[in-house]
């Protein structure tokens, strides 16, 4: 029997306590101050910070009466300064616009920097950013302190690495943010040092002119090779349907590498241009194959197969065949006088010969292939369209290729990485193997508790990994303005989090995360077992009530997701309704009413078994949204459950039982605490009454005393 309700009251006191904190914290946090930044933005109309004179002159440490400011969009878009003799004195660029910088949020990170005409790194100004962290978390003296300490990187060199001598160090709780920003000010810095011909590698990049199609024809930018039906009916001589000869282009093609601006940026135009050149992996370029004529060298097969089986790219022993993920989607081209082509395409392309690639100073060829059924039954005729490519030699240096941003992050985070795939290899034979489990009390018990412990101090604490309801903000804003996954790659720990919690919500649902790999979560099931084992009296909530307040965590998450696509900056204060950044991520080390808007919200789970989980949580409520597919059912339950017994809903960690014994898949956290009672013969009312009706057992058969922790609603 479910006991007495104590305090009708009670309840109503905790959610006003915490609407007492929440306003404060939001007092605090200045919500109504923040600059609406839209979610449904696109990144393409975000323009770059510009400077003026003041704040050049205070980036590159020289008097303002005596500078000048020109803007510049060859050989890079970037301002010039000048001093009053017309002498330069570096050029100012933006990292959005230079390298598109984005953070973790989804948003650009926008930092103007300064580079003198020796190639060394003169100041740098955060000018944009949406990071939750820096938003809220970090003051912004340290963030301008950090970033105030990249003056003087000599920049013409090996661009140097976090913790290499004179680089300036990370801020704590803010490495992937920090670690962006980084990434921005150096990449961008060494294109402006080699726009002002100084550094490595300065020339394919960099190389512009406007040049319409004949010029860059001419220059030998492309290998060009037109077939005739007639050419290709004597090709394809034996085919069932032979081709109609005539002096109509069987296939009209051209094909090149437009790797450099003269090429590439000419060709498409700035914007897709430096879409394309982003997106580019280390050793890789970009090759154009635009075609007419009867002859489709894309095909259609790809789509089914993932494979451009027409096309190849050969040199000597090396062969490549482009994939659907080496595909560039190019509509259109930019460029004035360029024939009208039936299909372009823009394909990713291995140019490093160390990797298997081919080698851009060697002569090249791009190979099409057309097969007919051939008028024997079962066989075909086949005829192969090769295309000579031979890179002119003013378009061969290139840069120095570093290593992306993410990569670099897992390679520093190969000891994380491997704690945080043992702890779901370890919860994936615990939940695959529950069954075992459930049916030996004490072991789960101690599993239980284990589990959660290293949850709460290994994987919150000490690595970080603290999902959010930001992130959930940050994928859409990514689907809407242009999804990277470099974006999620750069926090190693959180990517693997969140892959394990999508495909375990397949599975499982939430409770994947929420029950065993939410750091917070755990702080809260853990004090709460301490206030039991103090015996504190716990509150139980009507279930009218109960599922009455569930409409708060929905409603919350609803209205961080809405007020996103009018100003990211406001969602992510309003986001703050979690306790995650305080509690986990800063351990405690914030102002005031953080600090106390957490201490109610634990303070009301000594009293109501995770409190927070069951009725605030709005990244719980989201998860539940798509949890809704999962495709199996591991929880066991019986016909007199919820009819005959009702033990099981009154000792579930978040009242995820209804009184009719149903479990909610939308509130079930997967404790397995239900499925212990259920096969405890000293627990479980129905199995008690079974054996009270079996035959009597010998002593040595009959079962040890239950050791399944009383838990009081």
């Amino acid at each position: 029997m479910k006991p007495a309700f104590p305090d009708r009251f009670r309840p109503a006191t905790l959610l006003a306590a915490f609407l007492i904190a929440a306003a404060a914290l939001f007092a605090g946090a200045g919500i109504c101050d923040a600059a609406p930044q839209p979610l449904g933005e696109s990144l393409a109309n975000v323009a770059p910070a510009q400077p003026d004179a003041a704040l050049a002159a205070s980036l590159l440490g020289h008097d303002a009466a005596g500078l000048t400011l020109s803007r510049q969009d060859a050989p890079v878009p970037a301002w010039r300064a000048s001093d009053i003799a017309g002498q330069p004195l570096g050029l100012i660029g933006s990292t959005w616009e230079l390298a598109g910088s984005t953070g973790y949020s989804g948003r650009p990170i926008d930092v103007l920097i300064a580079v003198t005409p020796d190639g060394h790194l003169a100041g740098a100004r955060l000018m944009r950013q949406s990071e939750p962290v820096l938003t809220l978390g970090i003051s912004p003296q340290d963030i301008a302190d950090y970033v105030d300490g990249f003056a003087g990187i000599d920049l013409t060199g090996r661009l140097p690495q976090a913790g290499d001598p004179g680089m300036p160090d990370v801020i704590s709780r803010a490495t992937v943010s920090t670690g962006v920003i980084r990434d921005g000010i150096m990449r961008s810095g060494r294109i402006l040092a080699q726009a002002q011909g100084v550094g490595q590698g300065a020339v394919d990049r960099l190389l512009w002119r406007e040049a319409g199609w004949d010029e860059l024809t001419q220059m030998g930018g492309f290998g060009h090779v037109t077939l005739s039906m007639a050419q290709a009916a004597e090709g394809l001589e034996g085919a069932s349907r032979p081709l109609t000869p005539s002096d109509k282009p069987f296939i009209d093609i051209y094909a090149g590498l437009v790797d450099t601006p003269i090429m590439g940026r000419n060709l498409l135009g700035q914007r897709d241009y430096n879409a394309a050149i982003a997106s580019l992996g280390p050793g890789q370029g970009l090759l154009a194959v635009m075609s007419s004529g009867l002859h489709s060298h894309r095909g259609t097969d790809w789509k089914r197969n993932g494979q451009f089986e027409r096309l190849a790219v050969v040199q000597d022993q090396t062969r490549l065949q482009p994939t659907a993920d080496d595909d560039i989607p190019v509509t259109e081209l930019q460029i004035d006088g360029a024939p009208e082509f039936r299909e372009i395409s823009l394909f990713r392309v291995n140019i490093d010969p160390a990797e298997g690639g081919i080698d851009p100073r060697q002569p090249f060829a791009v190979q099409v292939r057309a097969t007919r059924p051939a008028a024997t039954e079962g066989q075909e005729v086949a005829l192969t369209v090769t295309v000579p490519v031979t890179v002119p030699a003013a378009f061969l240096t290139r840069p120095q290729v570093d290593t992306p941003l993410w990569l670099e992050f897992w390679q520093q985070k190969k000891l994380a990485v491997g704690i945080v795939a043992v702890m779901l290899a370890g919860l994936g034979l615990i939940l695959l193997g529950q069954e075992w489990l459930v049916r030996r009390p004490t072991v789960w018990r101690r599993v239980r508790i284990g589990y959660l412990l290293v949850t709460l101090f290994v994987l919150g604490w000490g690595l970080n990994g603290q999902l959010s309801v930001v992130q959930v903000v940050a994928f859409l804003n990514a689907l809407l303005s242009g999804f990277r996954w470099e974006t999620f790659l750069i926090a190693p720990v959180i990517f693997l989090l969140w892959s394990a919690v999508a495909l375990g919500m397949l599975f499982w649902g939430r409770g994947v995360f929420c029950g065993w790999l939410c750091p917070f979560g755990a702080l809260q099931e853990l004090l709460n077992n301490a206030a039991q084992a103090l015996k504190i009296k716990q509150i139980a909530v009507p279930q009218a009530l109960h599922e009455r307040l569930w409409v708060i965590k929905y409603t919350l998450f609803v209205a961080i997701v809405a007020l996103s696509f009018y100003s990211m900056e406001q969602a992510l204060i309003l986001a703050e309704v979690e306790p995650f950044k305080t509690a986990i991520s800063m351990r405690f080390m914030r102002a005031w009413p953080f600090v106390l808007f957490v201490l109610v919200i634990l303070a009301g789970g000594l009293f109501i078994e995770r409190f927070y989980c069951r009725y605030l949580c709005p990244l719980g409520a989201g998860l539940a949204i798509p949890a809704k597919l999962k495709i199996f059912d591991w929880l066991k339950r019986r016909p007199q459950c919820g009819r005959e017994c009702r033990l099981c809903e009154t000792k579930c960690t978040v009242g995820a039982i209804d009184p009719l014994g149903r479990i909610n898949a939308n509130e079930c956290v997967l404790c397995l605490r239900c499925q212990v009672i259920m096969y405890d013969p000293n627990t479980c009312p129905v199995l008690k009454r079974r054996a009270r009706t079996a035959p009597p057992q010998p002593a040595a058969a009959r079962p040890a005393p239950s050791t399944v922790p009383e838990v009081t609603p």
